[in-house]
């Protein structure tokens, strides 16, 4: 199965529903498997045809362990091949070896796309999970989007079941977002039937229209 980014709290729940162990895979639409879960937890590099390089904002190559925009090179694609192609998505390289004894290069994290991560009021730069928590386990929500239209502008879609109190959990959503995107932001909340997917056929909880 493919989908986009799995969570902690989602790995827990797939882990109890069906009483087994989940192996994670990172990879792309058009790069294909990049990276594969062992038991042991490694995201193995499939370096055999692939290259992996974590780019900055300059276009530059960063250092092992810091976290940047994932490019990389695909080996076995003669019809049309990705050359540092960007993907869009932030992660890291690690420099240590899996206890499994595999020698392949692992990634240390995957933080997400590009436009999971908004930008505070003082240009800061936040993972979207710190505004997801707030409406994740709020009573009475049964889907919701968030939306950076721009430094000053955050709107917020909800899909409201019959549990949602309209006046307390707006005041809370309102408040907790500017706690951690700053006063002066303006939080829109707006009633919606359904969240549609995105063109690539997921779910999008947070995106930001801000360069980071």
């Amino acid at each position: 199965m493919t989908s986009k980014r799995l969570y902690p709290h989602q790995r827990e729940i797939i882990e109890q529903v069906f009483a087994c162990p989940v192996a994670n895979a990172y990879g792309g639409r058009d790069a294909g498997f990049i990276a594969h879960e062992c038991p042991e937890g490694g995201r193995h590099i499939t370096s055999e045809d692939i290259i992996v390089e974590i780019i900055g904002n300059d276009g530059n190559p960063l250092p092992v362990g810091e976290a940047g925009e994932i490019k990389i090179t695909h080996l076995a694609t003669h019809d049309f091949p990705f050359i540092r192609y960007r993907t869009g998505d932030i992660g890291a390289l690690s420099d240590e070896r899996c206890r499994c004894g595999r020698g392949l290069p692992l990634l240390k994290e995957i933080r997400g796309r590009t436009t999971d991560f908004v930008v505070d009021e003082d240009g800061t730069v936040i993972h979207g999970l710190a505004l997801f928590y707030v409406l994740r386990d709020m009573k009475g929500v049964e889907s919701f989007k968030i939306i950076q239209l721009d430094l000053e502008h955050t709107l917020v879609q909800v899909v409201a079941g019959k549990k949602f109190d309209s006046e307390v959990s707006i005041q809370k959503i309102t408040t907790e977002f500017k706690k951690r995107q700053g006063k002066g932001v303006e939080i829109g909340v707006e009633f919606v039937d359904e969240i549609p997917k995105v063109q690539s056929g997921k779910f999008r909880s947070v995106i930001s229209h801000v360069n980071p």
